[in-house]
């Protein structure tokens, strides 16, 4: 059995469940009554704030997009009307609108769970490579990195020729930023004449703000021997989900709700199928209740193997702008990019029609190898898109090689409302 950070990561669902409904009913009352907008948002939509005791009663809320966010702040700077005045904010950050975030608190455990369940600890030097202007990124990771006691290196953004500085004078055992930027440095220290597997003794990065392809992390594995492992927040809400040892979902935060629903509705959908991530942060400064990310995932509610208890998102499949809804559940490129990449970089297309009041979803798939349209790589690829993607193949469609153009959409939309 693994180390856990604390005891909330081996509370039961049921313990879990009761004790952040308390924290959220507590929240939803303090934040009618300190907050203006809340009380605006609640008295529009005639809810009595009493009535909002467990997560399933939050569906009764809108949900706030980022866009709406902007609109709130532009309107009312500078947090919307969303926090809590008579609470001293330690610090406050900003992101592009502009959105200005009031930091929680120092005592708030921000990426100190991630950082935990990746193995870094008081025996890590860790560069910092987020950055520290005005953006919540490098503080907020630096501070979750001396919770479990780590030594920070706070490099920012600075180049990549200082980083490889850095890395080997420091002797840095651990990195996290992003890993576009990882493989910038590795390429600078291998321009600086370094072997970056022998010559430096850098084993474990925790990546964050942007994805972190497959072909990339085992790159970065297998050629650097460097573990790896993924983070998944929002400035606006904190930390959100993070990745153990395990690598079969991310982890959702004790200090977290995550509701998966139907962007259009915004109910919640069926455990295991596609939706939009919304997250309520449980605190008591700023009331940002049912964020929505606009990210597309899953619930994982089986037990993950590390031991720890809680729920886990599949990762993140796409953006709700850009997937489509077949039959009441969503198709994601990325999903499709799963598909590609299990079946030799298979080039292929989504067409989603309407027959009347049915969806019909066909795929374009080039025969660019002699078994490909055979009746059992048929029907073992039809069984593998419906676990992949959770909605079943109505036709296939095959073609030439080299018939699909790259810079085609994975998704074509034809239906007409």
């Amino acid at each position: 059995m693994i180390k856990l950070f604390d005891e909330k990561e081996s509370w039961t669902r049921e313990e879990r469940k009761l004790k952040q409904d308390e924290k959220l009913a507590g929240m939803v009352r303090l934040g009618y009554e300190k907050s203006a907008r809340i009380r605006q948002i609640f008295d529009a939509h005639k809810i009595d704030p009493l009535q909002i005791k467990t997560r399933e009663d939050l569906e009764v809320l809108p949900v706030t997009s980022r866009e709406k966010l902007v609109e709130m702040e532009l309107a009312e700077p500078p947090y919307a009307g969303l926090h809590n005045p008579d609470i001293k904010i330690d610090r406050i950050f900003t992101s592009p609108g502009p959105v200005y975030e009031p930091h929680l608190s120092e005592t708030d455990f921000l990426w100190a769970r991630a950082y935990h369940a990746a193995g870094i600890g008081p025996n890590d030097t860790a560069l910092c490579a987020f950055s520290y202007h005005l953006v919540a990124a490098g503080l907020t990771f630096h501070n979750g990195l001396r919770k479990v006691g780590a030594t920070v290196v706070p490099s920012g953004a600075s180049s990549s020729q200082v980083q490889v500085q850095l890395i080997k004078d420091l002797k840095v055992t651990a990195y996290t930023g992003t890993p576009s930027f990882l493989m910038s440095i590795i390429k600078k220290a291998e321009e600086m004449g370094f072997n970056f597997r022998k010559d430096f003794g850098v084993k474990k990065a925790c990546f964050g703000a942007e994805p972190l392809p497959p072909d990339l992390r085992q790159r970065f594995e297998k050629e650097y021997g460097i573990d790896t492992y993924q983070m998944y927040g929002a400035t606006e809400v904190g930390d959100i989900a993070y990745e153990c040892s395990a690598k079969t979902g991310w982890h959702i935060c004790e200090e977290t709700i995550v509701e998966i629903i139907d962007p259009e509705t915004g109910k919640k959908v069926p455990d295991g199928e596609l939706g939009e991530v919304v997250v309520t942060r449980l605190n008591d400064i700023f009331y940002l209740l049912r964020f929505g990310t606009g990210d597309l995932s899953r619930i994982i509610t089986e037990p993950c193997s590390c031991g720890r208890i809680s729920c886990r998102l599949a990762g993140i499949a796409g953006r709700v702008g850009d997937a489509a809804k077949v039959r009441g559940m969503f198709l994601a490129p990325s999903q499709l990019k799963a598909l590609q990449a299990k079946y030799n970089n298979l080039p292929l297309q989504a067409i989603v029609t309407r027959d009347g009041h049915a969806d019909n979803l066909k795929l374009r798939v080039e025969r660019f190898s002699p078994e490909i349209g055979e009746a059992k790589w048929e029907a073992d690829f039809k069984n593998y898109f419906k676990q992949t993607c959770t909605v079943k193949v109505d036709q296939i469609e095959y073609l030439e090689a080299g018939t699909i153009k790259t810079e085609e959409k994975l998704i074509v939309d034809l239906r007409k409302w």
